[in-house]
């Protein structure tokens, strides 16, 4: 099995925290979406990461649909997500609104990298956005009394945030007041803490065009 894409991606991330929390092993390529877009082209036409490729030379892409795969393949008692109902939809919930918060840190990238001059609306409206998404998460988090999001041991929930939440952190120096999302920053500090969010680590290091 190879996965595909840097580290410092909170989307390649997260699928490499899921890889080793069950314990399957994998190639890791390191490519770069700027840098070795042809190279991930042969398996992705999309150019993007995560591509995670099979054994069996299947390929899966996006974070959320691979993590699928995995969950299929370790079967419904070490998953880490629900399996159906509605706490499966209020997990899924959390975890879109992990991706969407690292989706807009990445645009507001893109935003800076790709134009001499950024739009200031755009850049507003996604400083708007993400406020708004720790803000929800903030407040959900607080209503849980359990030491991981949903239960007692890692779930996809928590590693989408954390993930989210470092990328945010190293990426937009400023953007996340500890003191305004407290939950988050102690969500963030415990996961990280864990070898398993160690082990999977890379510093944030900006695209050039």
């Amino acid at each position: 099995m190879i996965l595909i894409g840097q580290y410092d991606s909170p989307f390649v991330r997260r699928v490499g925290i899921a890889l080793n929390l069950y314990g399957i092993a994998y190639e890791h390529r390191p490519w770069s979406t700027f840098g070795d877009d042809d190279k991930i082209a042969a398996f992705n036409p999309l150019r993007r990461v995560p591509t995670l490729v099979f054994d069996d030379g299947t390929v899966a892409i996006e974070s959320g649909a691979i993590l699928d795969c995995l969950d299929e393949m370790v079967g419904p008692e070490r998953t880490g997500i629900a399996r159906s109902g509605p706490q499966r939809r209020l997990e899924l919930k959390i975890c879109a609104l992990g991706t969407g918060l690292a989706d807009k840190a990445v645009g507001l990238i893109y935003e800076r990298v790709l134009h001499a001059e950024p739009s200031a609306a755009w850049v507003e409206r996604c400083r708007t956005q993400i406020a708004g998404v720790l803000d929800a998460l903030e407040q959900d988090r607080a209503s849980r009394a359990s030491m991981f999001w949903f239960r007692d041991r890692l779930g996809h929930a928590d590693i989408a945030v954390a993930c989210a939440l470092r990328f945010l952190t190293e990426a937009h120096p400023g953007l996340f007041d500890a003191a305004r999302w407290p939950g988050l920053a102690g969500h963030a500090a415990l996961c990280e803490s864990l070898p398993v969010f160690q082990a999977v680590s890379q510093a944030f290091d900006p695209p050039r065009n």
